[in-house]
């Protein structure tokens, strides 16, 4: 008699700091596996806006000035689990930033019958992530991007893509801002390397080379821990 095997949603988690291409590569793994890419800031902002309990309890917080609790974003995470679109897996891109929220977001898993297929760690150089961050700058109006050294549009002050003229670049995104929010990740959120190195699901790539072979690897390592 052939039994069905049951199988839980993934969950993949993407370290590294600000820059790292977390983001731009959690977009390319959703692509290809279907999962979904949660960010704290949006299931914040999305909880808020549904007005869960959870949400009336982050907005009441964040009126107010202060931070949301662990708590908190852990009661909203759970929520967000449950919706249909997660049934295939999560990338979690943001959370969790300290060994805290990850002790919190095992037990979380554990009520849910999931587990952690792998945290991903994007290694980056610190002297060339400042480099490539404090050269980046946008379109003002479609959003393309551009870098004073690797990218920069084919007339000068002139989007490619829709012609504008109006460039903008992110007022953080200065040299002293870049170095300053690398030492904060690595004083507060490296040592959940350790944490998941300790749980044998840390994996790493080098976040330094082109963007398709990144995703290559990416793509490889969540094959592996997946057994898709």
């Amino acid at each position: 008699m052939n039994m069905a095997v049951l199988t839980r949603p993934a969950v993949l988690i993407l370290l590294g700091p600000p820059g790292a291409g977390k983001g731009t590569q959690a977009r390319m793994l959703e692509e290809k596996f279907g999962y979904v890419q949660l960010s704290t800031g949006d299931l914040l902002r999305e909880a808020v806006a549904a007005g869960t309990p959870a949400g009336l309890a982050a907005k009441a917080v964040m009126e107010a000035g202060q931070l949301v609790s662990d708590e908190i974003v852990i009661n909203i995470l759970r929520d967000r689990l449950t919706e249909p679109d997660c049934t295939k897996g999560v990338i979690l891109d943001g959370f969790p930033r300290t060994t805290v929220q990850a002790a919190a977001l095992d037990e979380l898993l554990a009520e849910t019958q999931q587990k952690i297929n792998a945290a991903i760690s994007l290694e980056v150089d610190d002297a060339a992530m400042v480099t490539r961050i404090s050269g980046r700058y946008t379109c003002g109006g479609c959003g393309e991007g551009y870098h004073d050294s690797f990218k920069q549009p084919a007339e000068a002050g002139k989007c490619d893509k829709c012609g504008s003229t109006e460039m903008k670049r992110r007022a953080d995104d200065n040299a002293e801002t870049v170095a300053s929010r690398l030492e904060a990740y690595h004083a507060q959120t490296a040592p959940l390397i350790d944490y998941y190195r300790g749980k044998d699901v840390l994996q790493t790539t080098n976040a330094m080379g082109d963007i398709a072979d990144i995703a290559r690897d990416m793509a490889a390592i969540v094959t592996t821990a997946t057994g898709q």
